[in-house]
């Protein structure tokens, strides 16, 4: 049997997902495994951990060796148990005793720095690192409307749409699926925010990008893409999320709910082939693109907007995606969604696959 190794920061996180996961293993050939990387003993290189019992169907705690193959599912924070499983996993990754099903991606920042000169680069919407308030301020005099997001933000977290009025100006989050709105009556107090804000984190600056619907719900594809048994790149799914009404936001995380990428296509009216013929370009060159770039990925939540003037823009990549979008509009295939991280680690098992070492350091953030 071969032995796989789920890493998480808690042993309760995805239980749903990982558990369902490992009752599909026996039938894979694996062995199912879960554990938090600081549990590993770094002199006996043993882990405290859970592995699944296929006849119970419950996970049971147990001492065992690290797997030689691992699955990370660890989305780190600002926190102090994060901060020590980072450099464990770091260590993980540089050893050649051990695969990661997928070695994951860098910040936000250093992607677009990456593809700015790819052939996706009209894709991406320009961007650039806060080094200042004032910078914040001269964009918004130039476009009057702009984004900025944390470099190492998932969920939505920490996104904050600011517009300048006549006199004042206007910031809009959202948080707990509230729409949070705050108005700055001069530039003094809004750069006093922003130095506050980017004293805590680093954030990117973008330009707003208009993409939203006619009822003003902001809206993306996400896209689901994901390595199969034999290692090849193949399309899972796509789904449309669809925010509150004047909010920043479509994340389900957020309040946002989702309906099947062809129903809302459907309602296209010139543009679906346009629309079509770019999103699959998008998809097949961007997994290419970030394995030649970066290490082996496994898997890859992709969104994309598309813009009231018909752009269509790659407004994230995500490379430990959930599955609510693909679940809830191709339900059908949930039993295949389980079963891939297993068929692949079971290809990278019998194929002896060395995977590139170099640059695992930039992958961790994300």
């Amino acid at each position: 049997m071969i032995a796989l190794g789920i890493m998480s920061l808690h042993l309760d996180s995805e239980a749903s997902y990982i558990t369902e996961m490992a009752r599909h293993a026996e039938q894979c050939g694996i062995e199912c495994y879960r554990f938090i990387p600081y549990e590993i003993n770094p002199h006996s290189l043993k882990v405290n951990g859970r592995k699944f019992n296929n006849q119970t169907g419950i996970w049971e705690d147990t001492e065992f060796p690290i797997p030689a193959i691992l699955y990370d599912r660890c989305y780190y924070g600002d926190d102090e148990h994060s901060k020590k499983c980072l450099p464990v996993v770091s260590w993980l990754k540089s050893r050649n005793d051990i695969t990661f099903l997928g070695y994951g991606l860098p910040n936000k920042h250093e992607l677009y720095e990456t593809l700015k000169t790819s052939v996706l680069s009209a894709y991406l919407p320009s961007t650039e690192l806060v080094a200042q308030p004032e910078m914040v301020l001269a964009s918004l005099k130039k476009m009057k409307k702009v984004i900025i997001k944390p470099v190492n933000g998932s969920q939505g977290y920490g996104i904050y749409y600011i517009k300048i009025n006549e006199k004042s100006y206007h910031v809009k989050t959202e948080k707990n699926k509230k729409i949070i709105s705050r108005i700055f009556p001069n530039e003094r107090k809004l750069l006093h925010w922003l130095k506050t804000l980017i004293a805590q984190h680093k954030y990117l600056l973008q330009p707003y990008l208009e993409l939203s619907n006619s009822a003003l719900q902001p809206f993306d594809v996400r896209v689901l893409l994901q390595k199969n048994e034999n290692g090849i790149w193949g399309e899972m799914g796509r789904g449309v999320r669809i925010g509150n009404s004047g909010g920043v936001l479509s994340n389900l995380s957020a309040g946002g709910t989702v309906i099947p990428y062809m129903d809302w296509a459907s309602s296209l009216s010139g543009k679906t082939e346009f629309i079509h013929q770019e999103i699959d370009y998008i998809l097949n060159e961007l997994p290419h693109l970030l394995e030649h770039q970066f290490l082996p990925l496994f898997e890859l939540g992709i969104d994309i907007g598309i813009a009231k003037n018909g752009s269509i823009w790659i407004l994230d990549m995500n490379s430990k995606p959930g599955r609510k979008v693909i679940l809830q509009t191709r339900p059908e295939i949930s039993t295949q969604l389980y079963r891939a991280p297993l068929l692949y680690a079971r290809h990278l098992a019998q194929t002896g696959h060395t995977e590139r070492k170099t640059f695992y350091e930039k992958t961790l953030s994300h």
